[in-house]
């Protein structure tokens, strides 16, 4: 695909704090509103399994 074929789904913010194990996704992006971010969640916990993922409702 191409730059120009791609269609962004979900616009997110991710904080990542390596020496706490904790990954903290951002449901809210300016510009793009709140969205569902069920997916990114569950792949950064197959991909961080020792890890504490948390979703934020809040903006920045």
């Amino acid at each position: 695909r191409s730059r120009d074929d791609c269609e962004c789904l979900v616009a997110t913010r991710i904080f990542h704090q390596s020496k706490e194990k904790a990954i903290y996704v951002y449901r809210f992006a300016m510009g793009f509103g709140r969205a569902n971010h069920s997916v990114p969640t569950e792949k950064l916990k197959t991909k961080y399994p020792g890890y504490e993922i948390t979703q934020v409702g809040e903006g920045y």
